[in-house]
This record gives structure tokens, C-alpha cells and sequence, in this order.
């Protein structure tokens, strides 16, 4: 016989929801004029009639990964929250095979188009100030042996593995994400580049680049002479190639900014470059304080022990400013990494996959938007100077029992979230916050 609990088992038919934080969210989106906006973007239409409205499963897909959705099944989450349902005013929530069956309707035009338009609109709505553009790429390792684009390449993780291989910009000053082109994984990291900085700089619309930082995938001549054509000030990691081992070898004279840190520059033509470079090169030494030493050995001179007791990094740089400066400038790009950890942590960048490319990249674009419309309630109804990933958002403001109060006595409908007494007043603020015009003026790096 089961042993006796304390307390008695009953159901109720209420509308209940552990997620009432998200009506902040809701409120923000509604003053951006987000569902109208999709409207707009021209997406695929169902070929039924009765067939849900695709503004509608965009926003589901969204609002699913907020409640953390990894995958596509996980967006029954939002469906089965009648709460939810009601609040974000779906009528009837779809289920997850009516999301993955609009993705299945994307091609490359529409997957584009409609990428495109929600950049634009979003950084039109920003506004932001001149801004530093990161450019990176990584490694989704795929384990069906029927997606497109998957393909072997290079997989550190998992060696021999098929994999896509996207390309990513990320506006670093705000971290939000400026574009992202899906590619399959035997694709070089510098492959097509002009294409996709000409299509980032059309997503920022007005939004001006005052930096464009890049790793040394990106250490190409024509890619250099885009960004001078496109007058945008540039750091890009330079290749170690022998020439320019024997170049600094011969060349850098040591300025010391730390024990064991100590920095350089030279002018370096590398080969089929028209012109000579400005490099700036630092070197770091094995034993230096501080943890794990950043840069490369020189393997020309491996038999050299003063050499190689010191690791080095070379950037390109068109800046006029302290070679120091240029280093540290350059060292913030190492953010982008926390990007794309974090993208794959919490927005599922890893695990929304089709059969089809052009489903796999049109669903990741909205997954990117669900990422920068989160990275915006941060800066704008949050206005932290941590950036809290979204689980930590989760337990601090997302995850909150709320109700519809139908109360006939009420003049208009009633969300009640349970909060405590004393964490009251600082909800209150975020209402308040959430219903401003959404308008970032001061980068958190500043702030």
C-alpha cells in the first residue's frame, strides 16, 4: 500500500503559465512593431487555406526558443501553454510540423530575401552609432547522412564527421548578430567573402562600420582591398608564413609593455600583394604570468631556443594608432567566440537542421533574430551591464507562474504574474522599460 502524502492531487482547468516573464517581451515587441514587420518580409504562404499564417509560426519558433526549444519538437512547448497562446494572441497555437513545413518551403531566393529583411529592419530600428564588425566562422557537426550541404571538412571535435561550416558576423559593440550564411563543410573560411561583407553591409543598412576585425581565414588581398574601396578601417590576424617569420626575425624591434609581453611593427609586402602592409606583431612569452599564452611559434627557427620560448601573432591594420593599441583593439574579437558558444548553448544553432540547405539556413535565420531580439531586451529593458545568458535570464525574470485574472469586475484584461512583494517594484520597472521606443544610445563596452 502507497505510503500516506501530506497533501491530496487535484487538477485545474485555469489558464497557468511558468513563462509570465515573457509578457515583458511581448510588450517590446509589440512597441517595435514586430508582427507587423514580418508581415512584410514576403515570407512563403502555406498552400492551404486553412493553413496557419507563417508571421505567426515565425513568432512560435521565437517565443519556443526563449522557453529554451533546442530542437523543432521542443516548440510544442508554446502549443500546449494556452496561457502563452493567449497572450502573444495566436488564436490556435501550431504544432511543430506545421513550423518544420514552412522552413520545407524555402529556396535560396526566399531564404535570402527574407534573411535580409529582418536584419534590416532590425538595425533601422536600432540605429546605432558607428560599430565594430566581427567576422568568424564555425564548425555544426552533422550526423544524417541525408543533409544537404554536409559535407566532410574540417571538424576538430569530430574528426571525419560531415558538418556545415556558416559564416557569421557579429556587431560586437551590442553582440548582436549582423548576418550568417550557412555553408557546407568542406568550404574554405575565406571563401566568398567579398559576397558576404557586401550582403552584411546591406543588412546594416545606414548602420556604418567603423572596424571590421577578422582572424587570419580572412587574410586575403582582396578582401583588404574591398575594405579600403568600402573606406572601413580594418585589424586582420595575419598568416605566419615563413617570408614572414624571417621578416619579423630581421625586422621588429622590441618595445616591452610587461615582463614577458612585448610589441612590434614593421612594413611587409606579402607575396602577390601589390603594396606593402602595415603589421603590427606581438610576441608573448611562454612563461608569462597570467595563464594560457596566445599566438604561434616561429617554425622557421625551431632550433633556436630564444625563439621559441615566445609565441606570436601578426595583425594587418590600415589604423594609425599605437601598435598596442591595435593589439588590444584586435583582442576584443576573441568575444566572438562566447557568440557562437552561446548560440549553440541556448538558441539551438547546433540542432535546428533539415534535410534541405535552404530549410536548415532559413530556419537559423530565425534563430539569429530570436538571438538579437533577446540581446536587444537585454540592453534596452534589462539595462544590465552583464550580459546574462539566457538561461541565467530564465531563472532571473523569464521563468515566473503567471494567470489571466477574468475577473468581470475589470475593465480590460489582467496578467498576473507571481512575484514577491519585494521584486514588485523592480517588474514595475521593466514594464516601464519594455513600453519605451526601443533605442540603444550608449555601448555596454562604454557604459
Amino acid at each position: 500500500m502507497p505510503p500516506e502524502t501530506p497533501f491530496d492531487l487535484k487538477f485545474t482547468s485555469r489558464e497557468v503559465t511558468a513563462w509570465g516573464g515573457l509578457a515583458l517581451l511581448k510588450r517590446m515587441l509589440d512597441g517595435m512593431g514586430f508582427k507587423e514587420a514580418v508581415q512584410s518580409w514576403d515570407l512563403p504562404l502555406p498552400g492551404s487555406n486553412r493553413g496557419y499564417r507563417p508571421e505567426q509560426l515565425i513568432e512560435q519558433m521565437i517565443v519556443s526558443i526563449w522557453c529554451g526549444a533546442a530542437r523543432f519538437a521542443h516548440a510544442d512547448i508554446t502549443r500546449l501553454d494556452a496561457t502563452l497562446v493567449r497572450l502573444f494572441d495566436w488564436g490556435h497555437a501550431a504544432g511543430h510540423k506545421a513550423i518544420v513545413r514552412l522552413f520545407q518551403r524555402f529556396d535560396q531566393a526566399s531564404a535570402t530575401r527574407v534573411q535580409s529583411n529582418s536584419y534590416r529592419w532590425l538595425f533601422e530600428k536600432l540605429q546605432l552609432n558607428p560599430i565594430t564588425l566581427d567576422v568568424d566562422s564555425t564548425v555544426l557537426t552533422r550526423w544524417g547522412s541525408q543533409i544537404e550541404g554536409g559535407a566532410k571538412g574540417c571538424n576538430p571535435k569530430n574528426k571525419g564527421r560531415a558538418s556545415h561550416h556558416p559564416l557569421m558576423a557579429f556587431v560586437a559593440d551590442w553582440r548582436l548578430v549582423a548576418n550568417f550564411w550557412l555553408r557546407p563543410g568542406n568550404t574554405a573560411s575565406s571563401n566568398n567573402i567579398e559576397g558576404f561583407i557586401e550582403s552584411t553591409l546591406e543588412n546594416l543598412g545606414a548602420t556604418k562600420v567603423g572596424l571590421f576585425r577578422a582572424d587570419s581565414g580572412f587574410y586575403d588581398k582582396t578582401i583588404v582591398a574591398l575594405l579600403k574601396a568600402k573606406k572601413i578601417s580594418h585589424i586582420i590576424s595575419a598568416r605566419l608564413t615563413q617570408a614572414l617569420q624571417q621578416a619579423i626575425v630581421d625586422q621588429c624591434k622590441w618595445q616591452q609593455v610587461e615582463l614577458g609581453l612585448e610589441v612590434s611593427e614593421l612594413s611587409y609586402q606579402p607575396h602577390g600583394w601589390e603594396t606593402p602592409q602595415r603589421l603590427v606583431v606581438v610576441r608573448q612569452h611562454i612563461q608569462r604570468k597570467g595563464g594560457a599564452v596566445a599566438g604561434k611559434t616561429l617554425s622557421l627557427f625551431a632550433d633556436d631556443p630564444d625563439i621559441q620560448g615566445w609565441r606570436y601573432g601578426a595583425m594587418l591594420s590600415d589604423l594609425s594608432i599605437p601598435a598596442l593599441e591595435v593589439w588590444r583593439l584586435y583582442r576584443g574579437r576573441a568575444d566572438c567566440e562566447n557568440r557562437i558558444k552561446e548560440l549553440k548553448a541556448d538558441f539551438g544553432l547546433g540542432s535546428f537542421v533539415l534535410r534541405d540547405f535552404w530549410a536548415t539556413e532559413a530556419a537559423l535565420g530565425v534563430t539569429m533574430l530570436s538571438y538579437n531580439l533577446m540581446s536587444v531586451f537585454r540592453h534596452a529593458v534589462m539595462r544590465q551591464k552583464v550580459h546574462h545568458t539566457l538561461s541565467t535570464l530564465h531563472h532571473q525574470v523569464l521563468a515566473v507562474g503567471a494567470l489571466w485574472d477574468d475577473n468581470v469586475k475589470h475593465t480590460k484584461q489582467t496578467f498576473r504574474l507571481a512575484v514577491a512583494r519585494k521584486r514588485r517594484p523592480w517588474f514595475e520597472g521593466l514594464w516601464a522599460n519594455a513600453g519605451d521606443p526601443v533605442k540603444l544610445t550608449q555601448s555596454p563596452s562604454n557604459s
